[in-house]
C-alpha cells in the first residue's frame, strides 16, 4: 500500500498565513457601492441600446443572390427607443453648439434646460426651443427603456437613473457648458473642474 507524502508543517503554515492576509494582500478586493453599481448598470444599458441601433443600421437589405431581404419588423416599444437614439445623435451638433453658447445647459435631472434664449438669434429661438423639447423627450424614452429592459431596475430607480444620466451628460459636455448643481444653481463646466 502506497502512502502519500504529507506536506511539511511550514508549508501549511505559510499557505494559511498568505491566505489570511497577514502576509500582505494577495487579492485586491474592491467594494462597489450602490451608486457605482447603478452607474455601471445604466452605462451598460445605454451602451447596449447603442449597439442595437448600430446592428439595425448595419443589416444588409440584399441577400447573396441579389434578392431584397425583408427586415424583421421592430416591436413598437423598440422602434420608439431606436428613433430616440437616432434623433439624439442627429441633434448632437446643434445641441452642443447652443450649449457652448450658453443658450442651453445640462440640468441635474438628466435633461437639458433652455437658459438664455436671448443669446440665440431671433430666427433660431423656435428651433432651439424645439431642440430642447426633442432632446428631453428622447432622453426620457431612453431612461424609461433602461428600466423596461433591465429586471434589476424598477420605477423607484428612475430618480437615481436621472442622476446617473445627468452625471454622464455633464462628464461628456465640453468646457464652459452650463451645468446645474444639486442645489439648482448653474455653473460653467470649467468652474466645476477647478474645484
Amino acid at each position: 500500500m502506497k502512502t502519500r507524502p504529507r506536506p511539511d508543517f511550514p508549508v501549511i503554515a505559510l499557505a494559511a498565513l498568505l491566505l489570511s492576509g497577514c502576509g500582505g494582500p494577495l487579492l485586491e478586493v474592491t467594494l462597489v457601492d450602490e451608486r457605482t453599481a447603478l452607474e455601471n448598470q445604466v452605462l451598460g444599458s445605454y451602451a447596449e441600446l447603442g449597439r442595437e441601433v448600430m446592428l439595425l443600421a448595419s443589416v444588409r437589405g440584399i441577400d447573396p443572390q441579389g434578392h431584397l431581404v425583408k427586415k424583421t419588423p421592430l416591436a413598437p416599444n423598440h422602434k420608439v427607443v431606436v428613433r430616440a437614439l437616432q434623433r439624439t445623435a442627429f441633434n448632437r451638433d446643434d445641441l452642443d453648439r447652443f450649449k457652448r453658447a450658453g443658450v442651453i445647459g445640462e440640468n441635474n435631472q438628466g435633461g437639458v434646460t433652455l437658459l438664455a434664449p436671448e443669446k440665440a438669434e431671433a430666427g433660431q429661438r423656435p428651433f432651439v426651443a424645439n431642440l430642447v423639447e426633442e432632446e428631453n423627450t428622447d432622453r426620457a424614452v431612453i431612461m424609461r427603456r433602461m428600466i423596461d429592459t433591465d429586471e434589476k431596475l424598477t420605477e423607484g430607480d428612475l430618480p437615481r437613473i436621472r442622476a446617473v444620466f445627468a452625471n454622464m451628460q455633464r462628464d461628456n459636455a465640453p468646457p464652459g457648458v452650463p451645468i446645474q448643481q444639486p442645489d439648482g444653481s448653474w455653473k460653467p463646466k470649467a468652474d466645476l473642474a477647478a474645484k
